[in-house]
């Protein structure tokens, strides 16, 4: 008995923002607890049974989150396959559709536990339990979703039509984020679940399903994983043949045509897990700890006669005197404040940020590298202030810029710095100089992160201005 748990890393979580952002979504943020989303998806099969052989994992993602999926994995000594790198997101289905093709090259046909990466279960034993429950049916080529007693009408979410009193129920039909007006009729029957949008099934059985509804995803899947390229832990799908694949969700593709004619044979277990998809900053209040008057606080927060309010702070103090029911996240570079019952709408902001270029959309001045992460303090004409981390036993690229000179300062740790032919050690409150185009490189040989100060001064200052000549992560 064995399950490959397939995990789909590749959402931009936007409705989170501004804390989640394009280059650090939401789950690879640590929302609750310990752990981040991704961390917590992949330990969510630890001991599970010992009867059942939990394979390494399979991840799809974006190429851009690549290195902090390995540090994520790395640090809970969590084993992965190779993870498979899209190009541009191309939704739910051609991921499961290329993780399935990929399980089934080894000539083995194993039951796939796909799981998006930015869900909360808070009851992981239950999950267990019913994971268990679903295997058997999918080991005979059934597909097993997981449905959640709706508490209401949400209209964000997929319905799954069944009735019955036995624990796994047959599918009789599937609406896909049908209008308020039918949610609520829906809610009354008392015969639909919400989608959870985790699935079990054998990759042969994902296959036949979407070839029979979709056969030009599956051909342009298939190309991309014969044209794409092995590169250490990662596998680049072709870019060409991924571009031309259609856009679609499981959801969409497969599950509205179940109950149909020709359709294949699901079934819908009762998820009782504390399930949440954390799809907005309400959800995020909703399944957190609360003081006495309804607030959920993180950071440097004070308030006075404030109730039900979701108020995250960051460096600096942030305060309330009298408001309720509002959402106030306060991040390096940005301030949102709205009101709960507008927290859908921060999508539709994001995207005003995207039309409009403005950098905040894609990233914080905290910006994590495959090296350890840089900061940017101050940015000015003709001048940055960078804060530089490097983690133990890393280094950055041999690079060189063309309009920029940098002034490096230790503040903590012990680095080695390549300059031009030379090599030498810095030590805490030493610095060196820089010039324009001289080959440069930044390492930590030491056990200990390394924290340096960086000022950047020249005409242009942009990330693109650097030269690699020799890189440990691929970027050369």
């Amino acid at each position: 008995m064995s399950i490959c748990p397939v995990v789909l890393a590749g959402g931009s979580g936007s409705r989170l923002w501004p804390l989640s952002q394009q280059h650090y979504p939401k789950q690879f943020i640590n929302m609750f607890g310990k752990h981040s989303m991704l961390q917590q998806t992949l330990m969510r099969l630890e001991g599970i049974d010992q009867n059942i052989q939990i394979l390494p994992t399979q991840i799809v993602c974006n190429e851009s989150h690549r290195f902090v999926v390995v540090d994520e994995a790395n640090k809970i000594n969590h084993d992965l396959q190779e993870i498979i790198l899209e190009p541009i997101g191309r939704n739910t289905a051609p991921a499961l559709t290329i993780a399935a093709l990929w399980q089934l090259q080894s000539d083995h046909d194993p039951v796939l536990l796909m799981m998006p990466a930015d869900h909360l279960i808070k009851d992981v034993k239950a999950f267990q339990e019913s994971i268990k429950l679903a295997y058997e049916e999918a080991m005979n080529g059934v597909i097993v979703t997981f449905g959640i007693t709706p508490s209401s009408p949400e209209s964000g979410y997929g319905y799954i039509r069944s009735e019955g009193e036995s624990d796994i129920k047959p599918i009789l039909g599937f609406t896909e984020k049908p209008g308020k007006e039918v949610a609520e009729g829906f809610l009354k029957s008392g015969n639909y679940f919400w989608n959870s949008g985790l699935f079990i099934l054998k990759a042969s059985v994902w296959l036949d399903a979407i070839r029979q509804v979709n056969p030009t995803m599956v051909e342009c899947c298939e190309r991309a994983i014969q044209e794409g390229q092995n590169d250490d832990k990662f596998f680049w799908l072709d870019q060409e043949s991924f571009d031309s694949c259609p856009n679609d969700s499981i959801d969409y593709a497969v599950m509205e045509n179940i109950g149909r004619e020709n359709s294949p044979n699901a079934v819908v277990i009762n998820l009782d897990a504390g399930w949440s998809d954390i799809g907005s900053w309400l959800s995020v209040w909703e399944h957190s700890g609360k003081d006495k008057d309804g607030n959920v606080i993180e950071g440097d927060v004070l308030q006075r006669l404030s109730t039900n309010n979701l108020i995250r702070g960051n460096n600096k103090l942030v305060t309330t005197i009298g408001v309720e029911d509002l959402i106030i996240v306060d991040t390096s570079d940005a301030l949102m404040i709205a009101h709960k019952d507008c927290s859908q709408e921060v999508k539709g902001l994001v995207e005003n940020l995207k039309e409009n270029e403005r950098k905040e959309y894609e990233s914080h001045q905290l910006v994590l590298r495959p090296w350890g992460s840089y900061e940017t303090l101050e940015m000015r004409d003709g001048f940055q202030v960078k804060r530089i981390v490097v983690n133990p036993g890393k280094r950055l690229s041999l690079q060189l810029h063309h309009k920029r000179s940098e002034h490096w300062v230790v503040v903590n740790g012990t680095g080695t710095v390549t300059l031009g032919d030379d090599e030498f050690e810095l030590n805490e409150n030493e610095s060196t100089f820089i010039p324009v185009e001289t080959k440069h490189r930044l390492e930590n040989k030491t056990s200990q992160p390394l924290t340096m100060i960086e000022v950047q001064v020249g005409s242009y200052l942009g990330e693109d201005d650097i030269v690699r000549f020799d890189d440990d992560f691929g970027r050369a």
